[in-house]
This record gives structure tokens, sequence and C-alpha cells, in this order.
């Protein structure tokens, strides 16, 4: 399956922006769906936002819709989630993930293969 490496993760205060980026090895239109999940010590993995492949369609977890916004460049093979009026509780560790086509777009059925990267909210 296509692999996935994500960065821009980084330390802010309450109130900034970052960008994560994640990179697939592969067509992006060639899976499903893509999105974020993220982890926060001691807590189980949360599904953050995901967008179709195809057709762009997007969802966000209440928690940051509103503040968050996910997007895909196809030249680049690049996911993209724009994070803007972080707040502490968004500090975790951040995954993309993917799911193939056939398989239903859910955060169970993701596929990931990167390390993740931190984002730090104080």
């Amino acid at each position: 399956h296509v692999q996935l490496v994500e960065s821009g993760g980084g330390s802010v205060q309450a109130g900034g922006s970052l960008r994560l980026s994640c990179v697939a090895s592969g067509s992006m239109p060639s899976m499903n769906c893509l999105g974020w999940v993220r982890q926060a010590p001691g807590k189980e993995r949360e599904g953050v936002a995901h967008l179709y492949s195809v057709g762009g369609d997007t969802y966000y977890a209440d928690s940051v819709k509103g503040r968050f916004t996910i997007s895909q460049d196809n030249n680049k093979n690049t996911l993209y989630l724009q994070m803007e009026s972080l707040k502490p509780e968004d500090t975790a560790i951040y995954y993309c993930g993917a799911v193939p086509k056939g398989t239903l777009c859910r955060y169970e059925n993701f596929n990931y293969s990167g390390q993740g990267t931190q984002v730090t909210v104080s």
C-alpha cells in the first residue's frame, strides 16, 4: 500500500498555527480517502479530519471544526492539515493515513506507515 511520511509539527503557543504535510509514495487518487488522526499521551487515537481523494469531500471532528482545514495537492502527492487557533488540547502526535479503493472510509480502516509528527501547544 502507499507509504506516507508526515512532517510539519512543532511547538507553538495557544492561538498559533501550524501546517502539517504528508507525502505519499503513490498516487493519492488511487486511494478512497486520506486523513489525519492524532494520539495524545494516555488517550486513544482520535480521528481528526479526512477527505475523499476523488471529489474532495471533507469531514472534521467536532473538536477541530472551524479551526483545521484538510486539503490535498495531487501534483505533489501531498496531504495537508492547516491548523489555526491551536489549543493545548490539540497537543498530540499526528499521523496521516489512507484507505484503499474498495474499502470503506473509516478511521479503523486507515493504513499508517509514518512515525507521526509531534504537535505541542502551550
